[in-house]
């Protein structure tokens, strides 16, 4: 088995806090003890051993940076303007590109059928310790692209996903700032579309929301979302309608369950005890989405672990990212076969992935 994880801000950690994802969880841990950082979004649950460990082959790496209006004061990722976001992501693309060619044996990048499946293949044939884990670009926040007319550069440079909006952006609406696509959001919608690119509507408003199944022609995902439905006053506009769930799976897109425990159970705050959340408010969301749609095969996973909270934030029973087989375990637990369980682990996004990507 092979699972997927569909959100993750790995050179955003990096540039922000200077976390080397070569190491383990546990060296992260025990080098951040005596620092601010577990103060700021808790303790690390990223690392290349813990990836190996958890069968977590593939990630849906973010390209991210946050709107100086919604920046934590500890924040180092944010911009005021357009420019200062373009080139805020391109520091982070050539991190990427620097972690893949540094560290050969342990990460490469996907950017076509034929990447995956090379992956793939050496995955199975592989012993544990020679493993590697495959990035899958994402532009979250789509403000350092600065005009429709760049998105040819992004995708020569691998960016395979996109999600216009984190807060609203010069495209769209997003998460606690309501609006509609905009005139230029239109006309990225359209050039995503001639490319080819996966739309993320993960953080976009109900209304860009509508507007995006609506317009667009291509691959539609929601790469960290949950069901909205669960979620009572804790979501008054970041989680999926049931609509919209439902038009995803029609669309042949996949749901990533996202896991900080404010986002899983009514009632919960991020900084409420852990202890409050456990595996089997996963496997509701899961399985909600699951009932609503008729079937396994549009949910998958998309942690969005060290986005902004850590081991502090998560369900009780994960400790790190190593420990999201146990995701699977529950849904055993819940009556779901093995077939069914590696779909919503991996198998969802592999073949949305496998549909999607150019062939070379």
């Amino acid at each position: 088995m092979i699972i997927v994880d569909a959100h993750e801000d790995l050179v955003w950690n990096m540039l922000s806090f200077g976390r080397d994802y070569t190491q383990s969880v546990a060296q992260t841990r025990l080098r951040e003890a005596n620092t601010p950082i577990p103060g700021y979004v808790g303790q690390a649950m990223l690392g290349w051993p813990d990836w190996i460990a958890g069968q977590v082959g593939v990630i849906f790496a973010t390209l991210y940076a946050s709107p100086a209006r919604r920046a934590r004061s500890w924040a180092t990722q944010y911009y005021h303007q357009a420019e200062e976001a373009y080139q805020l992501l391109q520091a982070q693309l050539r991190l990427y590109q620097k972690l893949v060619t540094d560290h050969a044996d342990k990460f490469y990048l996907i950017s076509s059928r034929a990447d995956l499946r090379a992956g793939l293949v050496d995955w199975a044939g592989l012993a544990q310790d020679r493993r590697r884990v495959g990035l899958v670009l994402l532009v979250e926040g789509a403000d350092g692209i600065r005009q429709p007319s760049e998105l040819p550069y992004w995708y020569e440079q691998g960016v395979r996903i996109i999600g216009p909006a984190w807060a609203a952006t010069r495209y769209a609406g997003g998460t606690a700032e309501p609006g509609p696509f905009t005139e230029a959001g239109r006309a990225l919608l359209q050039s995503m579309a001639e490319l080819g690119l996966i739309l993320d509507l993960s953080h976009l408003t109900d209304e860009a929301v509508e507007e995006a199944l609506d317009r667009y022609p291509g691959s539609i995902i929601a790469s960290h979302s949950n069901a909205r439905a669960l979620l009572g006053d804790n979501d008054p506009d970041r989680h999926l309608s049931d609509r919209t769930i439902r038009c995803i799976a029609a669309r042949q897109g996949v749901i990533g369950v996202v896991l900080p425990n404010d986002f899983l159970k009514n009632g919960v705050r991020l900084s409420d005890p852990r202890s409050r959340v456990t595996l089997v408010d996963v496997v509701a969301h899961i399985d909600y989405s699951c009932q609503l749609v008729g079937g396994v095969g549009h949910i998958g996973l998309g942690s969005d672990l060290d986005g902004g909270f850590g081991l502090e934030h998560v369900p009780s029973g994960l400790d790190s990212v190593a420990d999201l087989p146990r995701i699977g375990e529950a849904l055993d637990k819940r009556g779901y076969n093995s077939a069914e369980v590696e779909a919503v682990l991996g198998r969802n996004w592999l073949n949305l992935l496998e549909r999607t990507l150019p062939e070379r």
